[in-house]
């Protein structure tokens, strides 16, 4: 194997330097953008299904005599 095989297969296994930035930038999208809206989302519509059912049944506990 020569030099210049080596530097060809060691800079194939690393992507272009925009395909990397891209990449980035999708993860940070993911990471602090989507994915904390989707998290607050789901909490608060498990909420909104508990006070809706609090609701139309009465809240826990024993009944009131």
């Amino acid at each position: 194997m020569t030099q210049d095989s080596r530097e060809v297969a060691a800079s194939a296994d690393l992507p272009p330097a925009k395909s990397r930035r891209s990449e980035l930038l999708a993860f940070l999208v993911l990471a602090f953008g989507i994915w904390p809206v989707v998290a607050v989302a789901v909490v608060g519509g498990y909420g909104f299904l508990v006070w809706m059912y609090q609701i139309v049944f009465g809240p826990p506990g024993p009944p009131g005599g």
